[in-house]
């Protein structure tokens, strides 16, 4: 299993051509998007909402204002866009409270202990309310963990990736309005991954820095 484990994470690369013809398996890809609902988030409260996206006008349409996100959708099996709530992930919001009795199954009184050390968090940990950016700056680094995780899951069941933050934001968060009927006003959009298969595959030489460049131990 480790070995399995590092040989994906070695091999995994941004893949930048995609072969239109081959597509990954339903098993495959609901296993790549569990990875992403089981991932760890902070407090458990899952910020992340997924879009995925096969059909190939509707890849068009997302990547319109991406530089390169457009050659990697146009082959790639399944396109991702990953969206993170916004007001909602306020320590007062009626969302988590509900997510906290619904989906957390905490008692009323786990709920309001919960909210104070949450609450405490955000204002004074953190400083997330400063301003609403501030807030899905924080969002958008749960959504990342999700994504290393699909990452390294296609990897495993040899699929490739390709991550994609080369976009004109606001004009792609306008898209999501006009096209695919998305809220903006509660969401914010993260980041685009394409997964598919590579239509030239090579081997790419893992280049990183040494391990004890990297670490140090007290």
């Amino acid at each position: 299993m480790k070995k399995q484990f590092l040989e994906a994470m070695n091999t995994r690369y941004a893949c930048k051509e995609f072969d239109i013809e081959k597509k990954i398996s339903d098993e495959d890809f609901n296993f790549i998007l569990e990875t992403g609902r089981l991932s760890p988030s902070s407090f458990g409260f899952e910020p992340w909402q997924f879009l995925v996206i096969k059909d190939q006008q509707k890849k068009l349409d997302i990547t319109e204002f991406s530089w390169g996100g457009r050659d990697r959708a146009t082959g790639a099996s399944h396109f991702v866009v990953a969206l993170t709530r916004k007001g909602d992930m306020r320590h007062d919001s009626e969302y988590l409270n509900n997510f906290m009795r619904d989906v957390q199954k905490l008692p009323e009184n786990v709920i309001e202990m919960k909210t104070g050390f949450f609450k405490g968090f955000q204002e004074n940990d953190f400083k997330l309310l400063e301003n609403e950016k501030t807030l899905t700056d924080w969002a958008s680094k749960q959504a990342y963990i999700a994504l290393g995780n699909m990452l390294t899951a296609g990897a495993i069941v040899g699929a490739d990736s390709c991550p994609i933050e080369g976009f004109d934001k606001e004009k792609t968060e306008k898209v999501l309005v006009e096209k695919f009927d998305i809220d903006m006003g509660k969401f914010d959009l993260a980041y685009m991954a394409a997964f598919g298969y590579a239509k030239n595959p090579a081997k790419h030489e893992k280049t990183r820095r040494k391990l004890e460049d990297v670490v140090k131990f007290y």
